[in-house]
């Protein structure tokens, strides 16, 4: 396969495989820091497992010129990993705000509608605004869990979580919009955009997970 010479997907491409890889470095560091919650660490280090398995299968997509069958059958486990991961990061707030138990009993349930959103993307291939409206739903569910536990004085580092999490909000909202775009010696179109935002959002909940997990 020959790579892209769209130079927008070159960038959006090379975005992605930056994100996959701060992604593993992420979770890597988390499993160094984490022996005192390992369970809650195990389920963050999921969540970075399927953002990096996802990033890397985007940077192929858009990185490389292939049969158009073979792309959209490509975007299938990116759309199951996105799915289970979003699934987690609210297993991983429930944590946070009820507890272990509770986190324990919700995630069968959470891994069913992880599954459940991409069978729904089967039924609408192609419409990525549909993992959008899931994604932003299930952030501004841990959005207000993180402000009331940030109120309260109930965990370290919520507040960075908060950030995080406003910064995942607000990088979803320039992938639905589609309308960013800039050029800094290279063109980056709202795919671009997106992946440098979500990188700055990563870096605010691992910074938030730290003051936590140490």
């Amino acid at each position: 396969m020959a790579l892209t010479h769209i130079p927008t997907e070159q960038t959006t491409a090379i975005t992605d495989l930056i994100l996959a890889v701060l992604a593993v470095g992420c979770a890597v560091y988390l499993n160094r820091i984490g022996d005192l919650a390992r369970w809650k660490t195990n389920l963050w280090t999921a969540v970075l497992a399927f953002l990096a398995a996802a990033a890397a299968l985007g940077a192929a997509v858009h990185g490389f010129q292939m049969a158009p069958a073979f792309q959209a059958l490509l975007w299938h486990p990116i759309k199951l990993f996105l799915g289970l991961l979003v699934a987690l990061f609210i297993v991983a707030a429930v944590y946070d705000i009820r507890g272990e138990a509770a986190a324990r009993r919700l995630l069968p349930v959470m891994v069913l509608v992880g599954v459940g959103f991409f069978g729904i993307t089967l039924i609408w291939p192609g419409r990525f605004l549909v993992f959008i409206v899931y994604e932003i739903l299930a952030m501004l569910f841990a959005l207000a869990g993180y402000i009331w536990l940030a109120g309260r004085g109930r965990l370290r580092g919520a507040w960075l979580m908060t950030g995080g999490i406003l910064t995942t909000i607000a990088a979803a909202g320039v992938q639905a919009g589609r309308l960013l775009a800039f050029t800094l010696i290279w063109p980056f179109d709202h795919n671009g955009v997106y992946h440098l935002i979500q990188m700055a959002g990563i870096v605010l909940i691992v910074a938030g997970l730290r003051k936590d997990l140490r």
